[in-house]
């Protein structure tokens, strides 16, 4: 097998263990990976539209707004007045600071668990090879 048939069927395989895993571990606070995504980039970036939501996320635009509008319910987000009244430009609330901050408790033990043998440097460097595949993805599927 040539290494780089190894590499992703190692990414794949890993990413779904991984996920089921966040999965239950978000279960504990009645969320999902995909709401949990856009509360933390909300955290990083302090507001963002549905169309920047969903460029992150690589999902259509629907797909966004019903999980938004279903964070709305839980109070977890709210409009930011924008330039442009047809923007939605969404941030965490007050609540959604909240347990973004709780639901980090839980997601930083579990990441630490994993990452368990894997020097900091090994992780720095990891990043930049994933940054780095992310951009070719982009670059090869034309956006």
């Amino acid at each position: 097998m040539k290494t780089s048939q190894k590499f992703f069927h190692q990414l794949l395989m890993m990413y779904r263990p991984f996920e089921n895993r966040l999965n239950v571990h978000l279960a504990e606070h009645q969320l999902y990976r995909a709401q949990w995504s856009i509360l933390y980039y909300l955290a990083q970036n302090g507001t963002a539209t549905l169309v920047e939501l969903s460029h992150y996320m690589s999902v259509e635009k629907p797909t966004i707004t019903r999980t938004i509008s279903r964070l709305e319910e839980l109070g977890y987000v709210e409009h930011v007045p924008g330039k442009d009244k047809r923007e939605k430009r969404m941030q965490l609330s007050e609540a959604g600071n909240k347990v973004y901050q709780d639901v980090r408790v839980t997601i930083d033990q579990y990441e630490q668990e994993i990452l368990e043998g894997i020097t900091e440097q090994q992780q720095i460097e990891t990043i930049q090879i994933m940054e780095e595949i992310q951009h070719n993805i982009y670059k090869v599927r034309g956006n």
